[in-house]
C-alpha cells in the first residue's frame, strides 16, 4: 500500500509517519481550499488570506486524520491489540495493526472509536466557531473553524459506510463475526460489500468525468480503485496468516542452501554466483558455521578492476536479525521480516550454523498448495 515513508514523530507511543503520497494530498487540498472552497463562501478577503486559510485547513485536515486514526491505536492497545504507528498517505491515514483483533467486541469497539472521535471533534469545532461568531473573531479564523468542523463530520460520515475496509466495514465485519463465529466468512462477506462500494464510486466517478466534472469524478474513481483493491488486499491477508500461522520455518526452507566462503574473490563471486543464481545476497560459511553475508550493493560499491584482488572476506558484513530467523520460528514472523526490511530470502540459523534458506517464493509456494487443498470459501 505504501511507498517510502518519513517518520514525523511520536505521540502516546505511537509512530506517527508520512508516506510521501500525502504530499500530492496536502498540495491538493490546500489549492482547492485556497482557491475555491473559501472564495465562494467567504467573499471580499485578499488572495494571501485565502491561501493562509487553505494551508490552516490543510494543517488542520492532517490533524484531524491523526486524530481519528490515534483512537483506533489507542483503544486497539487497551484491548491488547499491538499497533505498529500511524501512515499518513493520499487517500487520508491507516492504523497498522500487526495482528487482527483477536475477538469481535474487540474488532468493534477499535473501529467505532475513530468516527466516534471525529463527531466529538467536530461538535467541539463547532462550539468553538459559534463561540468565536459571539466574540467577534476575524472572518478568516471563524471560516477555517467551520471548515475543520464540518470536515471531520464528513470523515466520520465516510468512514461510517459498512466498505470493508472502512471503519463501517469493520463494524459490519464485527456484527458477521459476532454471528456466526467465523472471522475468515465473516471477512469474506464484508470484502465483498467493500469490493462492491468500491465499484459504485468508480462508476460514479466516470459519471462525474462524462458530464464534465473531471477533477471531483477521477477523485471518486481513485477513491473508488483504492476502496475496491484495499477489500481484496484484507481479505487476501487474511488468508494469509490464518493459513501461515503455526507453520515452522523449518518445514519448508531450502536445507541445502548456496552459501560462499570467505576465500571467494568478488571477481568468482559475481561470475559464478550471482549471475548464475540471480541473487542478491549470499550467506558465507566457515566450516559449517555462518560469519557473515555479502549483498549486491556491497559489491557495487567496490570499483570493477577490484574484484579479482579482493576476496569476500574483506567485505562481508555480520548478519543482522533483519536476513535470519530460527528453524522453529513461526511462519507468520519469517513473512512480517520480509515484509517490515524488503528482504525476500532470510538465513535460517541454529546454534550459530546456516541449516537452510527461506524465501517468499517457498512462502507463497506453501500458501498457493494450502489454498488449493482447504479452499477459501470457509
Amino acid at each position: 500500500m505504501f511507498t517510502k515513508r518519513i517518520t514525523l514523530f511520536k505521540i502516546f507511543g505511537f509512530e506517527v509517519k508520512l508516506d510521501i503520497s500525502w504530499i500530492i494530498l496536502a498540495i491538493l487540498v490546500t489549492w482547492s481550499l485556497a482557491e475555491g472552497f473559501f472564495p465562494y463562501y467567504y467573499q471580499g478577503l485578499d488572495k494571501i488570506t485565502y491561501w493562509w486559510m487553505g494551508i490552516a485547513g490543510a494543517l488542520g485536515l492532517f490533524a484531524s486524520i491523526i486524530s481519528h486514526e490515534l483512537c483506533h491505536s489507542i483503544v486497539a492497545q487497551r484491548y491488547g491489540l499491538p499497533m505498529k504507528g500511524i501512515t499518513l498517505f493520499i487517500f487520508g491515514g491507516v492504523a497498522e495493526m500487526s495482528d487482527n483483533p483477536p475477538t469481535a467486541k474487540t474488532e468493534f469497539m477499535m473501529a467505532a472509536a475513530g468516527p466516534a472521535s471525529s463527531i466529538a471533534l467536530s461538535i467541539i469545532l463547532w462550539g468553538v466557531y459559534l463561540a468565536g461568531r459571539a466574540l467577534g473573531w476575524p472572518e478568516p479564523v471563524n471560516g477555517v473553524i467551520a471548515y475543520l468542523s464540518g470536515i471531520n463530520l464528513i470523515l466520520a460520515i465516510f468512514n461510517l459506510l459498512p466498505a470493508f475496509p472502512l471503519d463501517g466495514g469493520r463494524i459490519f465485519r464485527a456484527a458477521l463475526w459476532s454471528w456466526k463465529g467465523n472471522i475468515r466468512w465473516a471477512t469474506r462477506i464484508a470484502s465483498q460489500t467493500g469490493k462492491g462500494f468500491g465499484t459504485l464510486m468508480i462508476v460514479f466517478g466516470v459519471f462525474n468525468v462524462l458530464i464534465g466534472n473531471f477533477i471531483g469524478g477521477m477523485w471518486w474513481f481513485l477513491i473508488g480503485m483504492f476502496l475496491l483493491n484495499a477489500a481484496n488486499l484484507s481479505y487476501q491477508q487474511l488468508i494469509t496468516r490464518q493459513f501461515l500461522e503455526g507453520e515452522p520455518v523449518a518445514r519448508f526452507m531450502n536445507p541445502n542452501p548456496i552459501s560462499v566462503p570467505p576465500h571467494l574473490s568478488l571477481k568468482d563471486l559475481v561470475e559464478n554466483y550471482i549471475y548464475r543464481y540471480h541473487f542478491k545476497m549470499f550467506p558465507v560459511v566457515e566450516n559449517g558455521d555462518l560469519i557473515g553475508c555479502v549483498t549486491l550493493s556491497q559489491i557495487k560499491q567496490i570499483p570493477r578492476e577490484e574484484w579479482e584482488k579482493l576476496t569476500v572476506a574483506d567485505i562481508l558484513k555480520r548478519c543482522s536479525p533483519e536476513n535470519t530467523i530460527t528453524p522453529e520460528a513461526d511462519a507468520l514472523k519469517a513473512l512480517s521480516i520480509m515484509n517490515k526490511t524488503g528482504n525476500s530470502r532470510l538465513m535460517v540459523v541454529e546454534n550459530g550454523q546456516l541449516v537452510g534458506v527461506i524465501s517468499l517464493k517457498d512462502l507463497l509456494g506453501l500458501l498457493s498448495l494450502k489454498v488449493d487443498l482447504e479452499g477459501l470459501e470457509k
